[in-house]
């Protein structure tokens, strides 16, 4: 790092000066000391989510491996592997707690993904309750059943749509228009459900479509006619 300095006093004499040889005037150049860097300690606030201990129901299994644990209840067995930075406890109380190992904004955002505890409280219905979720067909022809393993839709296109149900998931029909999708795996019903939107999303103006059943369609207003 250095600085520069007019020099008023002493002219110049070379012809390749900054200025030119006939105002005299030259830049020196003066070694500067070090510009020091502070740096700070970023703190990152706890996760009020990760905070809150696990609640494990009497008819689950744990087992805890460092960073491997495993859930075996009545309606199959789940695993998850920890990163790194975080860890999970089992307390006298048999409840789970889940903390950082570093202090970092990653650790941060990672200890309240992984405590898995759900918005209503109830913690680790993966293994014992299990999940589920609704889909409604709106149109006219619009239906679907199951047949054996596969989910067989018709979405108004010139062939049904056939789907293979995932292993772990359970597929039912109801009134051949309401779609029920239940598991143990949160993620995996989810995604399958997902899935099965996808064929036909809702559109904004007559709403037909496939919809979960407690989404709101935003509607739109058709082009007018010709006024008179």
């Amino acid at each position: 790092m250095a600085s520069l300095s007019l020099s008023l006093h002493h002219p110049c004499n070379s012809r390749t000066g900054f200025l030119g040889k006939r105002q005299g005037i030259c830049l020196h150049v003066i070694p500067a000391g070090r510009v020091g860097f502070v740096r700070k300690t970023i703190e990152c606030k706890e996760s009020r989510i990760g905070k809150k201990p696990i609640e494990v129901p009497s008819n689950v299994t744990l087992t805890l491996e460092e960073q491997f644990i495993k859930a075996k209840g009545p309606l199959g067995e789940l695993s998850l592997n920890y990163p790194g930075e975080v860890k999970v406890v089992k307390e006298e109380s048999g409840k789970l707690r889940v903390s950082k190992t570093v202090e970092t904004k990653r650790a941060n955002q990672m200890h309240g993904l992984f405590t898995m505890t759900d918005p209503d409280g109830q913690h680790h219905r993966r293994g014992s309750k299990g999940f589920d979720k609704k889909l409604q067909l709106v149109g006219v022809g619009y239906r679907a059943a199951v047949e054996g393993k596969d989910l067989v839709m018709n979405l108004g296109f010139s062939h049904p749509v056939r789907m293979a149900v995932p292993e772990g998931l359970k597929v039912k029909v109801e009134e051949n228009t309401r779609i029920i999708v239940s598991g143990y795996d949160k993620s995996e019903i989810g995604q399958f459900a997902a899935s099965i939107k996808k064929w036909r999303p809702p559109e904004p103006y007559k709403g037909k479509g496939i919809r979960y059943a407690d989404e709101v369609v935003r509607r739109k207003e058709g082009k007018a006619g010709k006024k008179k």
